[in-house]
């Protein structure tokens, strides 16, 4: 039976070739002071950028920039934007690029004019703004987190190697989001090919929990045949624009919170990548991916009826002649084949992962209960040895 939930997504959308055309009816409704915050500058190099401050000069708007957002955003960085946003009065914050920017840009919108410490207060604490929030806008140049229309912003402390995502109510989500497809097709091979599993796993955390009957199930089954069918496209033919834009669009409703509704949701797969990030800086979707088979073989049997729809319905196994775990199994098969076609990281020592971190990744692992099987430390350790 599906649980009783309240569901509300109030960021507008602009999907599609040329899309960008609309920022300036979008900017109308926006402050004078207008804060653009983009990453190591690639959209400088594409022309994107120009585009951009052309935009928001026709508009009258006087433009402040945070540049040099790395791909795991860290909280020293967090510190520095907040500052920046605060000291310049921004009215308003411009987000180019992609997950690691937009999550960067709501962390910085709730930290400007909060009066204690922002890492210890929404990412230790896990407390919610109280403080003036600055309104976020994002235009996307790769495709993978969802960030674009949710409220997550993940932050990562070096120091006390802990990468944490808060999620953020809906007063944090971006006001508006430019998604053209166009716009990703110059993103290097290995950052796209980490965003295709990052949009899986983000269905899979929430796919494979619970277990009743619901309409949620139906629609992620869909989503992912969506996504390894024109994935294996893209994979070939990376500015093939029905594969990219189908691609964009499951990455959104991936994890727009939608098909979470009413489920407990599992997360564990991301809890995982995320603390080896804290070790290893590595790109996210490649952490997920190096985990994802060995975390999910582990807990297969907890689940078994999940995992053998998943691998019927999904992959499409011929039931026949197999008994639930075989088939379970063999859908799990098939998962790694596709994993090593998009040539994925397949195990943690590629990222960097040595024997002695596990213990300190495992401590950082935050233990969760939604899914089939809640974790140990000790479980989390033999998992990292199963994706050596």
């Amino acid at each position: 039976m599906l649980g009783n939930f309240t569901y509300c997504n109030p960021t507008r959308l602009h999907f599609g070739k040329d899309s960008l055309d609309q920022l300036k009816t979008e900017l109308a409704n926006v402050g004078e002071r207008v804060m653009l915050v983009y990453g190591g500058g690639s959209i400088k190099k594409t022309g994107l950028y120009d585009k951009i401050i052309a935009i928001l000069k026709e508009c009258g708007k006087k433009v402040f920039e945070d540049a040099g957002v790395m791909p795991n955003p860290t909280v020293e960085k967090l510190y520095e934007g907040a500052a920046a946003a605060r000291e310049n009065n921004v009215d308003f914050i411009l987000a180019v690029g992609g997950g690691s920017v937009c999550d960067y840009s709501k962390a910085v919108s709730v930290s400007a004019h909060c009066e204690s410490d922002p890492w210890e207060k929404y990412y230790l604490k896990m407390e919610e703004p109280t403080c003036r929030i600055i309104p976020v806008g994002c235009i996307l140049t790769m495709v993978g987190t969802g960030s674009e229309m949710n409220g997550g912003a993940v932050i990562t402390n070096h120091k006390t190697k802990l990468k944490i995502g808060h999620v953020f109510g809906t007063e944090v989500y971006p006001k508006f989001a430019v998604l053209d497809p166009v716009l990703t097709f110059t993103l290097p091979e290995y950052q796209m090919k980490a965003g295709f599993f990052d949009i899986m796993s983000h269905i899979m955390e929430q796919y494979f929990s619970g277990t009743d009957d619901n309409t949620s199930d139906y629609v992620m089954e869909g989503l992912m045949r969506s996504l390894i069918h024109s994935s294996r496209i893209a994979v070939k033919e990376p500015r093939d624009y029905e594969a990219r834009s189908n691609i964009m669009w499951t990455a959104t409703w991936a994890l727009n919170t939608m098909v979470a509704m009413g489920k407990s949701t599992d997360w564990e797969v991301h809890m995982i990548g995320q603390s080896i990030g804290a070790y290893t800086d590595a790109t996210h979707g490649m952490t997920l991916s190096a985990v994802s088979l060995a975390y999910y073989r582990y807990i297969m049997n907890d689940g078994l009826d999940k995992f053998a729809r998943f691998a019927e319905n999904v992959w499409n196994v011929d039931p026949a002649g197999k008994t639930k775990a075989e088939l379970a199994g063999a859908g799990l098969d098939e998962m790694e084949k596709w994993m090593r076609e998009l040539g994925l990281v397949m195990n943690i020592t590629e990222l960097g992962v040595k024997e002695e971190m596990f213990d300190g990744i495992a401590e950082g692992t935050f233990l969760l209960d939604g899914g089939y099987r809640k974790l140990t430390k000790a479980a989390v350790i033999e998992i990292l040895r199963q994706s050596r």
